[in-house]
C-alpha cells in the first residue's frame, strides 16, 4: 500500500506521533501585514456600510409610515377646514346682517327724535299748529298756523331752546283772510339741524 501526504508534513516515524497529526491551517501572513490591514479595512468598511445601510432602511420604512399617517390625517383636517371655513361664512353673512339691522334702527332714531322733539315744542308752545313739515336732510322746512305772530316768535324761541336746531329763519308769514271769525296767521319756517 501507498501513501501519499497530502498534508505537507512529514511522516512520523514512530506510531505514536501518528496521533497527533496537525491540521490544516491557513496562513495569513503576519498581523501587521498590508495584506491583512487592507482586509480588516475592507471588513469593517463593509459593516460600518451594512449598518448604515440598515439604518436608512429602516429610517425610511418609520418616514413613509408617517407620511400614511400624516396623509390620513391631512383628509380629516381638511374635511374640518371645509366645515370651518363654511361656518366662517355663515358668521360673517350673520354678522353682515345684524350690522345692517343696527344701521336701520340708528336710521330710525333720528326721524323719530326729530318728530318727538317738535311734536313737544309745538305742543309747549300756545296757539300753534303745524300743517306740514318737510325733512330735507341737513334743513327742516315747517308749515303751520299760529293764532298770532306773537305765538310765531314763541316757537321759534322755543325751537331754540331744544337745541336740535340752529339758524331758525322765517320764510314767510302772512294773515290767513279765509279765516273769518277769528285772527290767523300762515307761516312758514326753515331750521338747519343740528347735533342731536
Amino acid at each position: 500500500m501507498i501513501r501519499i501526504n497530502l498534508l505537507g508534513t512529514p511522516k512520523p516515524k514512530n506510531k505514536r506521533s501518528r496521533a497527533a497529526i496537525a491540521a490544516p491551517a491557513i496562513e495569513l501572513g503576519e498581523i501587521g501585514s498590508p495584506a491583512m490591514k487592507i482586509l480588516v479595512a475592507l471588513v469593517l468598511a463593509a459593516g460600518f456600510n451594512g449598518l448604515y445601510w440598515y439604518r436608512l432602511d429602516h429610517q425610511s420604512i418609520e418616514i413613509a409610515a408617517n407620511m400614511k399617517v400624516a396623509e390620513q390625517k391631512n383628509r380629516e383636517l381638511a374635511g374640518v377646514k371645509a366645515k370651518y371655513l363654511e361656518r366662517q361664512k355663515q358668521a360673517d353673512n350673520y354678522k353682515h346682517r345684524v350690522d345692517v339691522i343696527d344701521q336701520l334702527r340708528k336710521g330710525q332714531i333720528g326721524p323719530v327724535n326729530l318728530l318727538n322733539t317738535i311734536g313737544a315744542t309745538v305742543n309747549g308752545t300756545e296757539a300753534v299748529w303745524l300743517n306740514s313739515m318737510k325733512d330735507q336732510g341737513a334743513n327742516i322746512s315747517i308749515q303751520g298756523t299760529a293764532l298770532s305772530a306773537d305765538a310765531v316768535a314763541n316757537l321759534i324761541a322755543n325751537l331754540q331752546k331744544t337745541g336740535y336746531f340752529k339758524n331758525i329763519e322765517i320764510k314767510e308769514t302772512f294773515q290767513d283772510e279765509g279765516v273769518k271769525d277769528m285772527q290767523a296767521f300762515q307761516f312758514e319756517l326753515t331750521c338747519e339741524k343740528g347735533k342731536s
